[in-house]
């Protein structure tokens, strides 16, 4: 699938994207994961406090977790998360450690590293789905969370599929061009 771009960038940031479609017949290494979690791991956050968490479901090798991952998403989005291989759920811790205080930017930084272990998947020729369509509550009661650790995304990890059922509305999802706004409707003051 060709990306167009508008100006010269590194290829990785065009090849990534989001599919619906994955292949269930392929296993996610686990050197695979400890490196996109790695890559997660050292991104920057305020204070260097690194509030993100992760809960992470192997399909057949942590079954029970990734059943409570996929227990805990919304409807629409366990049609079509059934055969990804890894779930996972992007925590925030909400307050400081080193003081107490309300992390103000603990969201940011949690979406920080979901995209530094995009970009890490998408070099290993994985694909990554990030998902708002969770039910929060019920993850915290699966996973025993307490009050200041929120539940705030989902991810799917595992390899594209190549094919795909014509009539599968998600399949169809995968095969619309990707579209992003013109950079001159993003930089909104100022300018180069």
């Amino acid at each position: 699938m060709k990306n167009p771009v508008e100006h010269s960038i590194n290829p990785l940031f065009a090849a990534r994207w989001s599919p619906y479609g994955f292949d269930a017949t392929r296993e996610v290494s686990r050197t695979d994961l400890e490196a996109i979690f790695e890559a997660a791991r050292w991104t920057m956050s305020a204070f260097n406090a690194q509030p993100w968490r992760y809960i992470v479901g192997v399909r057949g090798r942590s079954q029970e977790t990734w059943d409570g991952v996929f227990d805990s998403l919304l409807e629409g989005n366990q049609g079509w998360t059934k055969n990804v291989p890894v779930l996972a759920l992007g925590l925030a811790q909400r307050h400081y450690e080193h003081n107490g205080k309300p992390n103000k930017t603990a969201f940011h930084d949690l979406g920080a590293a979901s995209a530094a272990l995009t970009f890490e998947a998408t070099a290993r020729g994985l694909a990554v789905h990030q998902m708002a369509g969770i039910n929060p509550d019920r993850a915290r009661r699966i996973f025993e969370l307490d009050e200041d650790t929120q539940p705030f995304t989902a991810l799917a990890i595992g390899y594209a599929a190549e094919s795909i059922d014509e009539q599968d509305e998600f399949a169809k999802r995968d095969q619309q061009p990707r579209v992003r706004k013109p950079l001159s409707e993003l930089i909104v003051r100022g300018g180069f």
